[in-house]
């Protein structure tokens, strides 16, 4: 039984199919000629250094963005036709500059506000705490803890639970984890892995993949970006597709 939605039916991992994607921006293409068919479950690691386009490809892939080339499939819905109902199955784990958390609010108010109210939430929320391993009473102020108060680790296990919260088919997953020491990094795969036991398809983005590509199904390799690449979304590009 899924440990953050016993109330519920467990997360169903979605195949994620791309043939031709491509995303151009004013300056140039952010990214072009991905092929991706990643089964329900699997986990994707998409490598590329900053301004190769991998944040804005997750975000196309979770339904946010829209892209100009190719054909997308995820669970079956065609991008950008059904970017509506890729968005209800897909979620976004930590994602610099597009879903960086309120600062400000507390890791309780945080997880809660990604809930309505119902008698299953609070169980629904300790099992997101507890699948990712963030454990709230070894927190400075327990669940009340500021987020701006949590390390890097904890802040990434944070979004991921918050993210999970809503048991995704799709996880998309950004570069939050390169700067991390190599036995957080570990830490963080973990993580992954557990979502993905739980039957999710993961796709995360490295700036370099080496430590994972014995465990990753699926390895999409991004060329560097040009000098008159766009490089990063702005938040309104991240949130503005339409289905």
């Amino acid at each position: 039984m899924n440990e953050a939605g016993s109330d519920d039916h467990a997360a169903r991992g979605v195949r994620v199919q791309t043939e031709g994607l491509g995303l151009r921006g004013p300056r140039g293409w952010v990214y072009r000629n991905i092929d991706i068919d990643a089964p329900p479950g699997a986990l994707v690691v998409v490598e590329g250094p900053p301004g190769s386009g991998r944040t804005c490809l997750l975000l196309t892939l979770a339904g946010r963005m829209r892209p100009t080339t190719g054909t997308a499939r995820i669970g079956g819905h065609p991008l950008p036709k059904r970017a509506g109902a890729v968005r209800r199955i897909a979620a976004l784990g930590p994602v610099p500059g597009v879903n960086d958390p309120e600062p400000a609010l507390t890791v309780h108010e945080l997880m809660r506000e990604r809930l309505l109210p119902g008698r299953h939430r609070a169980r629904r929320v300790a099992g997101a705490l507890r699948l990712v391993g963030l454990e709230p009473d070894r927190l400075p102020l327990s669940e009340r803890t500021p987020a701006h108060r949590l390390d890097a680790l904890d802040a990434f296990r944070l979004g991921t639970a918050a993210a999970l919260l809503a048991r995704p088919g799709l996880l998309c997953v950004d570069s939050v984890l390169d700067p991390l020491p190599p036995a957080d990094r570990a830490t963080a795969l973990g993580v992954l892995q557990a979502a993905r036991a739980e039957g999710t398809t993961v796709v995360v983005a490295r700036s370099d993949a080496a430590e994972w590509r014995g465990t990753a199904d699926l390895l999409v390799r991004l060329a560097p970006a040009t000098p008159t690449t766009p490089t990063t979304p702005s938040a309104q590009e991240a949130t503005g597709a339409r289905a």
